[in-house]
């Protein structure tokens, strides 16, 4: 055998031995933390807040790409014409160990104009100058705004009215910051849905949540006319 041939035997048994030889991967966590919940989203000043929200350090794994499911459905649904639709979910954060009806969830979805401003609250709930509207309380939380977007054809003479809400917060309390923290998660995941969607200045909403947002009076229901 002719030292070509040599080397030729000895490089496919060096290769046969880095691909068997080698050790197997760890296998991937089912559990991330609040830095990797809801694809990252929330790395960084949030993780806290996602934290206190949930009552949760670790979180159930779940599988990418919400965002963009979520901004097709979006543009689906619009290009529908309707007046509402169902959406879909961006996220949950599940805690470990919880069970999927105690899981807190994030969903977006097209609302109706009268969906705004109506009248008669849930007990604690606040309405806030965010967007077209904000609502929250110990367990949820909401906001309405409108987008305006080359990626929503004819959105310029009828914008996108989108809400975004999160629900089955963890009962923290009812105080002004704990509501305040729930308003929060979903104002930034509002914030990623509007940019994702590429809505004019952002869809009005501020880079950042001013903790002295403006609270609205609750709206009242109409009087009872006596027939």
């Amino acid at each position: 055998m002719n030292l070509n041939g040599m080397t030729l035997i000895v490089g496919l048994l060096v290769a046969v031995c880095a691909s068997a030889c080698s050790p197997d991967p760890e296998p991937q966590s089912p559990y991330v933390n609040a830095a990797e919940v809801c694809e990252g989203l929330f790395a960084g000043d949030l993780e806290k807040t996602v934290e206190a929200v949930a009552d949760a350090t670790s979180f159930k794994r779940r599988p990418g790409g919400g965002m963009n499911r979520l901004v097709e459905t979006i543009e689906k649904e619009y290009a529908s014409g309707r007046n509402w639709s169902p959406g879909g979910d961006l996220c949950e954060l599940a805690a470990e160990g919880s069970r999927s009806y105690e899981e807190t969830v994030l969903r977006f979805h097209l609302y109706a104009p009268h969906d705004v401003n109506y009248p008669g609250s849930a007990e604690g709930e606040r309405r806030f100058s965010l967007g077209k509207e904000a609502i929250a309380n110990v367990r949820s939380a909401g906001i309405y705004f409108e987008c305006v977007s080359p990626r929503l054809d004819g959105s310029k003479n009828r914008p996108a009215r989108i809400y975004g809400g999160l629900s089955k917060a963890h009962d923290r309390g009812a105080s002004l910051e704990n509501v305040m923290d729930n308003l929060e998660v979903i104002h930034f995941a509002s914030l990623a849905v509007a940019e994702k969607l590429e809505c004019e200045g952002d869809a009005g909403l501020p880079q950042k949540l001013d903790p002295g947002l403006r609270q609205l009076p609750p709206v009242s229901r109409p009087a009872e006319i006596d027939s």
